[in-house]
């Protein structure tokens, strides 16, 4: 059923729940949403920074609107979705900390997934080569990416700490796609990975 989603989206579509209200940040051309709504009732709105990826949406029936996560998500009330989700987008936000506490002000949870900076081979490659890394996640050369703000699992937990920010759920992924459950070193292993967190009010 869900065999044109990327392995991330996959996942995060087996987390949501029948007859959520959900928020997809950068959902490009809406092809998650659309499988939450038809599949399992989702009440489904997204922000898309591109005009093509909105109007794309929009032909699909869905509510999608033109925005800019860095600015925008302050304007939604608290607790408005219980789920918000943020896939593979994070790197390249402006201000990565103001839209994660957005996000878990605005939901009662927030679905977050991101390429590993702290994976062995990127670590290999910048070792050997001595230049950024490049791979077929992070296809970019160093002068025209858009991934600003590159993080590793062990920063993104820390940042967790710091913001009193809970991890519900963590999942790691590995290069050829599949879901491991490393005892350790998951920072190292892991090509990306998946968090479920929710702000920590104790």
């Amino acid at each position: 059923m869900c065999n044109s989603l990327r392995k991330d989206l996959k996942i995060i579509y087996d987390i949501i729940d029948q007859n959520e209200v959900v928020l997809d940040v950068g959902c490009g051309e809406g092809l998650l949403l659309s499988y939450l709504s038809e599949y399992k009732k989702v009440d489904c709105r997204g922000i898309e920074i591109n005009q093509k990826g909105v109007n794309k949406c929009v032909e699909k029936g869905l509510a999608v609107i033109q925005g800019d996560a860095n600015i925008d998500l302050k304007d939604y009330p608290d607790n408005f979705f219980t789920t918000a989700i943020l896939s593979q987008t994070i790197q390249a936000m402006i201000s990565p900390d103001l839209v994660i506490n957005n996000l878990v002000r605005i939901s009662k949870r927030a679905i977050i997934s991101f390429p590993n900076f702290g994976y062995w081979k990127i670590r290999r490659d910048l070792m050997v080569s001595g230049k950024m890394p490049q791979s077929k996640i992070l296809p970019y050369n160093w002068y025209d990416s858009p991934n600003i703000h590159l993080c590793t699992i062990k920063d993104f937990e820390i940042f967790c700490y710091d913001n009193r920010i809970k991890i519900q759920k963590k999942i790691l992924i590995n290069s050829n796609s599949n879901v491991f459950l490393p005892l350790f070193f998951g920072n190292f292993f892991a090509y990306q990975a998946i968090f479920s967190i929710t702000k920590d009010y104790q």
